[in-house]
């Protein structure tokens, strides 16, 4: 009986967790944001401390405003590329329309459907679309949440880092004093892991853009650069966003040209630029730490988007991280985060049975 009331127990707890999660996921993703930003931001801020001997608000201020003005910069650049981009759109859109006839007119050869037919089908579907997700009246509201999330995201930031011994203490103070070494550890290892985690993404960001950016410009593609900052963005997603960031650069390709050798080249980039990052850049400079498998994060990325959208799905890593390291050092947790972890052991590790007592 107690027993069932315990996984009773740990289900409610988990229900409400997830419950929660969705209902408050504007609340929780700046939050979260601000936590990995403030992990990324606290050794600069301990180092003008101590080795400038900076008053602890000042060097939290320094720190902040040069990270917003590196990201104003990052901003800043891809806005100008954004623009030009913009300014081509009429080109784009003739070369779309003409690929567009030439498939209506491959269908109708075909599959014999007339024009007029095609169009209205298409229509129905864009109504359809439109009418059951209220996506004209969506942007002004997403804007609005983005906007809202920008504007919070330094402000978190700013207090988490100048909190951070407050809400350490509070902790310590929630913990009995046997558990302490316990909870320091947990800390460490957080602050490792996730430290480790951005660097190493911030590095494979900078090498992806350059890989892919340099690819499309040998192949001849307009906005290489434009498409490899964008494509090193999207592949903060594991596993999908080099998708979604190969068919981004597909589609411009469609509308700037019409030869197939171009989208030929340009899936080959991809493909090899993808090999390399799966097999290279991640094991080596993102993973070094986060030692969780490919099972759970693909989970994790799913169960993020279902929950929260984009932002869960870019989350979803280093929350599992946090969790592992928790699960790890937490006394009856540990199975879970041996769950998570990415070893493969080479065989089963069953209690000590006489080998005969042993039935499968």
């Amino acid at each position: 009986m107690d027993y069932s009331k315990n996984i009773a127990a740990k289900m409610l707890i988990v229900t409400m967790v997830i419950a929660g999660i969705y209902f408050l996921n504007q609340v929780l993703v700046p939050l979260i944001l601000a936590l990995l930003l403030s992990i990324l931001l606290s050794p600069v801020v301990v180092f003008l401390n101590f080795r400038f001997k900076f008053p602890h608000v000042v060097a939290v201020f320094a720190t902040l405003t040069f990270a917003i003005l590196i990201s104003a910069g990052i901003i800043f650049f891809i806005s100008k590329q954004i623009s030009s981009f913009f300014e081509d759109i009429p080109n784009i859109q003739r070369h779309l329309n003409m690929h567009y006839h030439n498939i209506q007119y491959w269908i109708y050869e075909k599959l014999n459907i007339g024009y007029s037919k095609q169009n209205n089908y298409i229509q129905k579907v864009t109504k359809e679309i439109q009418d059951g997700d209220g996506m004209m009246a969506k942007p002004l509201d997403h804007f609005s949440v983005i906007l809202i999330t920008v504007i919070l995201i330094p402000v978190y930031t700013f207090f988490m880092l100048l909190y951070r011994n407050l809400f350490i203490n509070f902790l310590t103070k929630m913990v009995h004093e046997k558990h302490h070494p316990i909870l320091k550890e947990i800390i460490l290892e957080i602050n490792a892991v996730i430290h480790s985690y951005i660097v190493g993404l911030l590095l494979e960001m900078v090498i992806v853009a350059t890989m892919i950016s340099t690819g499309l410009l040998i192949i001849g593609v307009d906005y290489a650069i434009l498409i490899g900052v964008v494509a090193s963005i999207l592949n903060l997603v594991p596993y999908l966003g080099i998708l979604a960031s190969a068919l981004i650069s597909l589609s411009v390709a469609i509308g700037d040209s019409s030869e197939l050798g171009i989208l030929i080249s340009i899936s080959i980039v991809f493909l090899i630029i993808h090999l390399i990052d799966a097999n290279i850049l991640i094991p080596r400079v993102v993973s070094s730490k986060v030692k969780i498998n490919a099972l759970a994060a693909i989970l994790g990325i799913v169960c993020g988007g279902i929950l929260i959208g984009i932002a869960g799905m870019f989350l979803a890593l280093p929350v599992i991280a946090i969790t592992k390291v928790v699960f790890d050092r937490v006394p009856g947790l540990e199975p879970w985060g041996y769950l998570l972890g990415d070893t493969i052991p080479k065989k089963i590790d069953w209690c000590a049975l006489k080998s005969d007592e042993v039935t499968i």
